[in-house]
């Protein structure tokens, strides 16, 4: 018994209200097997090029995806997403060593591989990836950044992170060094919702205002674009990246 997928998806970048480029980009794909692959990056480095940085970075993976063969383990699915990671990354490295003017550019990224009933959650920097079951979204992603590192350790509140000065300081990032490390998650997929946004979208429109968006009869892409109006409207400060997924599940015996 395996799950075959019929759904829709989108994805969308916008500059937003205040940015001078855009340095989000992001992919949805489904493979021949009925895989699907989603990416959200977010570029860092400004006249440094991070939205050259971002746009490496999807491209190798959409890319390393569209070659992808399905695999029966969830240790090769591991394997693959850190070699395609670790390839993004030489790739945006190589780039900024060999063109003087894009060093110290990098990107986040936040990816996510629905293989069968396996889903599986690669996290570099602060770009998120949320399920949403019943109505409820739930965060599958901790946010790399120094702030989270003084929540964890309890040197500052909750509270304290919304307005702290140091909140968009990333601890990790994606092409910045010759070698990176990315943080992997698994769980079983059943069917759930996927949306992967950068903090432009999350830090812009509250929770409950991105459930009631996402639980709408409106189509994948109407809701990307509700999700990028929204963030516009309540002040756009920050470029916004939305990867999507709903899925229906249609259980076949092979």
């Amino acid at each position: 018994m395996r799950n075959d997928y019929s759904g829709s998806f989108a994805f969308r970048t916008d500059i937003g209200k205040v940015r001078q480029s855009n340095e989000d980009q992001a992919f949805v794909g489904m493979g021949a097997s009925g895989e699907v692959f989603l990416v959200v990056c977010d570029g860092m480095g400004g006249a440094n090029k991070g939205d050259v940085a971002s746009k490496i970075a999807v491209d190798s993976l959409a890319s390393s995806f569209k070659r992808k063969h399905r695999h029966l383990l969830a240790a090769s699915d591991r394997f693959w997403i850190t070699k395609a990671t670790k390839a993004a990354n030489r790739a945006i490295f190589n780039e900024a060593e060999s063109n003087p003017a894009y060093k110290g550019m990098g990107t986040t990224m936040v990816a996510a591989l629905i293989s069968g009933r396996r889903l599986l959650i690669a996290n570099i920097g602060d770009s998120r990836a949320y399920v949403l079951k019943d109505g409820r979204l739930r965060q599958l992603t901790e946010d790399q950044t120094y702030v989270q590192y003084l929540l964890n350790t309890g040197k500052i509140t909750p509270e304290q992170a919304l307005s702290h000065p140091e909140r968009h300081v990333l601890m990790n990032a994606l092409g910045i060094n010759p070698s990176v490390s990315l943080t992997l998650s698994s769980r079983p997929y059943r069917g759930e919702t996927l949306l992967l946004c950068s903090d432009g979208v999350y830090n812009s429109i509250p929770v409950p205002a991105i459930e009631t968006i996402l639980s709408t009869d409106e189509r994948a892409d109407q809701k990307a674009m509700s999700l990028i109006n929204e963030a516009n409207a309540n002040g756009g400060s920050d470029n916004e990246g939305v990867a999507y997924w709903e899925a229906s599940i249609h259980d076949s015996r092979r």
